[in-house]
């Protein structure tokens, strides 16, 4: 069983994971102080939890996460909070001032200064598994069903092929982009609650035969599914709904080039009036980044049948695809140095 490093960084990242761990101690019965009731310690043989906590020889639950943050104002809300003896002390890093929406400032000075000390509490061990087809590749799309209020849940069925089919809809995604307008390559999902494996293979079975979504044809399309039977916990007083059952759905599809282009026409704007030649390099390394998803979608020489013969053209595909994206790396740096000059 692994165990999960959680890393919650920025304003939005500290006050997302603050409210996650509220969720998570719901989920298994621990306490604000990091005690968990009696009947639900290791002697009652479940130790489901060691996944995100980490049990002391106090009997108490430590979050395996990192709260990272160069202004101290929201962390200091995790520590006096109401789950401020959940978390160790250690794992609350904050710095004295913040970035000032600067990103040469975060990159090379004051960010700069406290990343040893993030990595000194991180101990990872990478692996992959197989949402990821070629290394570059690993930017996979998280989607969530059903995202429901209350008042509106009395009115729905809530099937196991209605949240199945949500998760193919770009309003349940947690990026913005069409994944209709892309091909898919590999979906894991984790369903919850009230499930039983026929419903699930017959929901996709469907989503299949269903000609709006489309999967790349040199790999199989398999799916890898997980069922866990424990219905999904609400935080009291939330928004949403408490549902008999739901699908969390990561999935790698070449429709995530359309948040990449939209970044670097964000950019572009902010840059327009730039005339360096080594900004405009860098700009088609990045291009070549987004075209690298179109050539995935495309009927590729990768397929199982040839393979074996036209082994050295996959060769200098991956070749090219690694050094386009090694080409992005290059693309951020430039431009952040232009940045610095230009303060």
């Amino acid at each position: 069983q692994r165990e999960c490093i959680s890393i919650h960084v920025g304003q939005a990242g500290v006050q997302i994971g603050n409210a996650c761990w509220e969720l998570y101690c719901l989920e298994h019965g621990i306490q604000p102080d990091g005690q968990m009731p009696s009947d639900k310690t290791i002697g009652g043989g479940d130790d489901s939890f060691n996944t995100f906590f980490s049990e002391t020889g106090a009997g108490k639950h430590v979050p395996r996460a990192v709260f990272v943050d160069l202004e101290p104002t929201v962390v200091d809300e995790v520590r006096t909070g109401t789950y401020r003896q959940l978390f160790h002390p250690e794992q609350l890093i904050t710095g004295k001032e913040d970035a000032a929406n600067n990103y040469a400032r975060g990159h090379y000075t004051i960010g700069k200064e406290i990343v040893d000390l993030v990595l000194d509490r991180i101990h990872l061990t990478e692996f992959q598994t197989n949402l990821v087809p070629y290394p570059r590749i690993h930017f996979p799309l998280a989607t969530y069903a059903p995202v429901i209020s209350a008042e509106k849940a009395y009115h729905e069925q809530l099937s196991v092929a209605e949240i199945t089919n949500a998760c193919f809809e770009p309003a349940n995604q947690m990026v913005k982009c069409d994944p209709r307008h892309g091909k898919y390559m590999a979906c894991c999902m984790l369903y919850r609650g009230d499930v039983v494996p026929k419903d699930v293979n017959a929901a996709i079975a469907t989503i299949k035969t269903k000609r709006t979504i489309q999967f790349v044809d040199w790999c199989p399309t398999g799916f890898k599914v997980g069922i866990n039977y424990q219905p999904p916990t609400v935080v009291p007083g939330g928004d949403l709904a408490k549902v008999q059952r739901a699908v969390c759905m990561l999935s790698n599809t070449t429709a995530i080039a359309e948040a990449w282009a939209r970044l670097d026409h964000k950019f572009d704007l902010m840059y327009a009036k730039l005339e360096l030649a080594n900004v405009e390099l860098c700009t088609k390394n990045l291009h070549s980044k987004i075209k690298q998803c179109k050539t995935l979608e495309l009927t590729s020489p990768l397929s199982p049948t040839s393979c074996s013969a036209n082994r050295s053209d996959k060769q200098v595909c991956l070749q090219e695809i690694m050094l386009h994206a090694s080409g992005l790396q290059c693309h951020l740096k430039v431009r952040a140095r232009v940045h610095m000059t230009l303060l």
